[in-house]
C-alpha cells in the first residue's frame, strides 16, 4: 500500500518544478514578439539557411548595429554558400575585417567548404546535422533549424540564458555544468508546440532590447508581473525601469557589488616599412600567428620598442629615412592597444630578409585580411596619395 502513496506524493513536486517560472511562458512571449519584437532585420525576411547562418555567426559577440553594416556587403561579395566556399581565406578575412573574433570568419569559410564538398551545397535540415559543421554550436544549430526548417529545437545564447535565468530564478551565468544543464533542460521544456520561429525570435529580442544585462526595462517585459527574479530581488544585476528613471527594486545594504576588473593597456610600435619605386609604393606586411590577437591576419610588424622595429627594418634593406605617424588607440575585449606607427623608407638589398612577409602595393594590401586599425591607417595613406598625386606622398618628408 505504500508505493502508490509515494507515487502520489511525488507527482505534485514534479508539477511544481515545471511551474517554477511565469505560466504560459511561450504563448505570452510569442504574443509580445508579434507586437513589440524586431521585424525589420534584413535576415528575418528570408528562410534561406545561408543568410540565416551568416547572420547568426556575425551576431556572436557582436552588436546588431555593427552587423547591419557588414551583412549586406558580405552578401554582395559572397551571394551564395558556393561563392564563399570558392573564395580564398584572405578574401574572406578582408570582408570580415573590423568585425573581430576572426576565428569565426575562418570557421565560416571552412563550413561553407564542408557544405559544398560533403552535402552538395545544401545545408543539413536538422540541428543535429548542423552541429557537425565547423563553427556551429548547439544554440546556433538550433536557431538555424528553427528559423529555416521549423524544427522545435531550443536555443541558449547569452541573451536567452539571461531571460530564462531571471524569469525562472536560475543562475544565468551557468558557471557550472549543473547550472548549464538546468538552463538547457528548462529551454527544452518551454518549447511551444506551434510558432517556433516567433518564439525563438522573441527570446532573442527580449534579451537584446528589454532584459538587458544592466538596467533592464522591466516595465516593458511581458513577464514583469511574475518574473521570479523581479519578485525576489535576488538577481545578480539591479532591476531597473529605465523608462521611470529609478530602480524597480533597490539593492539592500549588504548586497555585494561586483568589482569591475581594470582594463589593461599595451603599447605596440607598428613598423610601416615602405619601398618607393618610380610608379608605385610597396608596403611590407607579415602574417600574424594563428593564435593571440588578430590571428592569421596580415599586419604591419609589431614590436615593443622603436629600437626593435628599426633593427627589424634593417633586415629588409637599407634605411633611407624614418618618421613617426600619429598615435592611435584601439579597444579590444580585454585590452586597450596604443598603436605607434613608425614609418620607414627602405631600399631592399639582394638577399634581404623576406621570410614571413611580403611587399604589397596599397591596393593589394587593402584587399587582404587586415586588422581594422591597420586598414584605417592604410586607407588614410591611400587617400593622401590619391590627393597628392603619387606614391611619394605615402611617406612624410
Amino acid at each position: 500500500m505504500s508505493a502508490p502513496c509515494v507515487a502520489t506524493a511525488a507527482k505534485p513536486q514534479r508539477q511544481e518544478s515545471l511551474q517554477q517560472g511565469p505560466p504560459h511562458f511561450a504563448e505570452r512571449l510569442v504574443a509580445w514578439q508579434r507586437s513589440h519584437g524586431r521585424h525589420d532585420l534584413p535576415w528575418q525576411a528570408s528562410t534561406d539557411p545561408y543568410r540565416v547562418w551568416l547572420s547568426e555567426i556575425m551576431l556572436q559577440q557582436t552588436q546588431v548595429a555593427v552587423v547591419l553594416a557588414y551583412y549586406p556587403r558580405f552578401l554582395q561579395r559572397f551571394p551564395t554558400v558556393q561563392a564563399l566556399a570558392e573564395a580564398s581565406e584572405d578574401d574572406v578575412l578582408a570582408q570580415w575585417s573590423g568585425l573581430g573574433y576572426y576565428r569565426r570568419a575562418r570557421n565560416l569559410h571552412r563550413c561553407a567548404q564542408q557544405i559544398c564538398q560533403e552535402h552538395g551545397g545544401d545545408f543539413p535540415r536538422t540541428a543535429q546535422g548542423l552541429r557537425q559543421l565547423a563553427g556551429i554550436g548547439r544554440s546556433t544549430a538550433a536557431a538555424i533549424a528553427a528559423f529555416c526548417f521549423g524544427e522545435h529545437a531550443a536555443i541558449l545564447d547569452g541573451n536567452v540564458k539571461r531571460v530564462l535565468g531571471r524569469s525562472h530564478a536560475l543562475p544565468a551565468s551557468a558557471g557550472t555544468a549543473a547550472e548549464l544543464h538546468a538552463l538547457w533542460s528548462l529551454a527544452e521544456r518551454l518549447l511551444p508546440r506551434h510558432d517556433i520561429q516567433a518564439y525563438t525570435q522573441g527570446l532573442m529580442d527580449l534579451g537584446a532590447t528589454v532584459c538587458k544585462p544592466r538596467n533592464p526595462f522591466c516595465l516593458q517585459c511581458p513577464f514583469q508581473s511574475d518574473c521570479r527574479t523581479r519578485q525576489s530581488g535576488s538577481g545578480a544585476a539591479p532591476l531597473f525601469d529605465a523608462a521611470h528613471g529609478s530602480n524597480a527594486q533597490q539593492r539592500t545594504r549588504d548586497t555585494p557589488v561586483k568589482a569591475v576588473k581594470a582594463r589593461r593597456t599595451q603599447t605596440w610600435v607598428l613598423l610601416w616599412a615602405e619601398y618607393v619605386q618610380a610608379d608605385s609604393a610597396l608596403i611590407w606586411l607579415e602574417r600574424r600567428a594563428t593564435t593571440g590577437i588578430w590571428p592569421g591576419l596580415w599586419c604591419l610588424p609589431q614590436f615593443d620598442s622603436r629600437e626593435q622595429a628599426l633593427r627589424h627594418a634593417a633586415q629588409l634593406g637599407v634605411l633611407t629615412g624614418h618618421s613617426l605617424r600619429p598615435v592611435t588607440r584601439h579597444a579590444l575585449t580585454h585590452v586597450d592597444l596604443q598603436l605607434e606607427p613608425l614609418q620607414v623608407r627602405i631600399t631592399p638589398t639582394l638577399g634581404a630578409r623576406e621570410a614571413g612577409g611580403t611587399w604589397f602595393t596599397l591596393p593589394e594590401a587593402l584587399a587582404l585580411g587586415l586588422p581594422a586599425p591597420v586598414r584605417r591607417l592604410l586607407q588614410t595613406a591611400a587617400s593622401s596619395a590619391k590627393l597628392q598625386g603619387g606614391p611619394q606622398a605615402l611617406a612624410p618628408a
